[in-house]
Formats: structure tokens, sequence, C-alpha cells
């Protein structure tokens, strides 16, 4: 047989194969839709943002907020004399910043959505599951000058040794340090335009929540459950929810968080 009819049996076969491949797709297609309901309108908790990576870097690109309301459950946390709980207080101020946060196309999850209690490490374990997020914790201080509002991160941390690739679970914030100071310095910027007597910048202390996040973190804390109304904590919500969002959008073109496995942490110690 010459090269001519050998080139043209070829290309036969190969149109021959060509042509089941794509009948064999189009079927399969065919079968999955057949099968799928059409979908429902889609909320921006439960819808994955399209631009998952930050094109000018090729990196994870800010897209989640996890936002964690402190205490709950048999925790009511701090508590004033006038039956102000900072459990409750920290719900309501949630269900504010995130509407803001999901006006701004961000999808939002929480740790806790009604009067339940998840360990620190069940709050944290949200938040490192997810790729493109950030943390937000939510507290009210049992004392401290009232109306004011302070951001804060975790005290520094030595950078942790990775085992295999894994980060130690009760370190998993350390490399995240920088990161979440410069989105505790855009909150808390927002904050003391909005509340007189707030500090100018982010503070640093020792929060558990914080500690074993893999992504960058922050708590936010008003002052304070001492005071002898709770309307005027109510007051201060919309300010407080308004200043973290405008915050978060602040500080987004800064995450540049690389999203491997690396980063993620160990098992729990």
């Amino acid at each position: 047989m010459n090269l001519m009819n050998l080139t043209n049996l070829m290309n036969r076969s190969i149109r021959r194969i060509a042509a089941l491949s794509f009948a064999g797709v189009l079927l399969g297609a065919l079968a999955v839709h057949s099968q799928t309901p059409s979908p429902g309108p889609a909320s921006a908790s439960t819808t994955t943002p399209p631009n998952s990576l930050n094109p000018a870097t090729g990196r994870a690109a800010l897209n989640i907020v996890v936002l964690d309301p402190a205490h709950g459950g048999t925790d009511p946390g701090a508590r004033g004399s006038a039956g102000i709980r900072e459990a409750d207080i920290v719900l309501e101020l949630t269900a504010q910043v995130r509407h803001g946060l999901e006006n701004q196309g961000f999808q939002v999850l929480q740790t806790r959505s009604s009067n339940e209690n998840p360990s620190f490490d069940d709050r944290s374990a949200l938040a490192n599951a997810q790729t493109g997020a950030i943390f937000v914790s939510l507290h009210v201080s049992s004392t401290g000058l009232s109306g004011t509002v302070r951001a804060y991160t975790m005290a520094d941390m030595p950078l942790p040794s990775t085992t295999g690739g894994l980060i130690p679970w009760d370190q998993a914030q350390a490399s995240y340090l920088p990161l979440s100071r410069k989105l505790g310095d855009a909150v808390q910027g927002e904050l003391t335009q909005r509340f007189k007597g707030s500090p100018m910048n982010v503070q640093s202390a020792y929060v558990r929540q914080l500690r074993t996040t893999a992504a960058p973190a922050i708590a936010v804390e008003l002052s304070s459950v001492a005071m002898g109304d709770k309307t005027d904590l109510d007051r201060m919500l919309p300010g407080v929810a308004d200043a973290i969002v405008r915050g978060i959008v602040t500080f987004r073109p800064s995450y540049v968080t690389p999203a491997v496995p690396g980063n993620a942490p160990g098992a729990k110690p």
C-alpha cells in the first residue's frame, strides 16, 4: 500500500472516530441536562463569585468573608446590668455586616446563625476550609469607654515550622499576621472616623479564635455592655457594620495570599 492510499485510509478512520466521539459527548451532555433541574435564584451566600483569582498576581482573590459572632449557647459572653448579652448583640451586628458585604458582592459565611456555641477550632476550621477568605470575629466588651470600637489582631507569634507542608494547627495565624494587621488598620481607620475616642490603629491581643485561623483574621469589639440602655448599643450597630464593610473593601486589593495546599494547617494537636 502506497503512502497516499495509507493517508486517505487514515483520514477516513480519523473522521469516523471523531464523529463517533462527538456523538458520544453530545449524548452524554443531553443525558446530564435531562437529569439536572433548572437552578433557582442564587444568593450571594451560596454562589461562588466568578473571579476566584486576581488577574494581576495569579493568586487567590478575596471573595469570602467568614463572620464569627462570638460566644452563644451556654456562653452568653459579657453581660451588663441592664440585661445586655454580648452573644445577642453580636448576632444582630453580624446580620448587618452580612447585608453590607453581600451588597458589595462578597460571599458570606457565619460560624453560627442562632444561639449555639461552636468550638474555637470549629470556628477557625470554617475559614481554613475556604480559598480567598478572611475571618472577622465580632465582640462586645464588658468594660471600656462607651461608644468606642477597637479592631484587634493576634499578638506576635513565631513563624511556624512546617512538617510535610502542613502548618501546626495552633500556629496557623502566624504566617498571616502582616495581612491581618493591614486588614485591621483598614477597618480601624473607618471606625475611628465614626466613633470618637476609638484608637487610630489596630490593637494586638490574644484572641483564641484568631490563633488557629489560616487566613487574614481580626476581631472587632464594641464598648460596652456596661451601657445602661441597650438602645445606645443598638444605635452603634449600623455605623460599626458600615465601617467593617468599607474597611474590607479597602483591604480587598491587598489580599495576595497564594492558594496553595501548604498554607493549610495540619491536624489539630
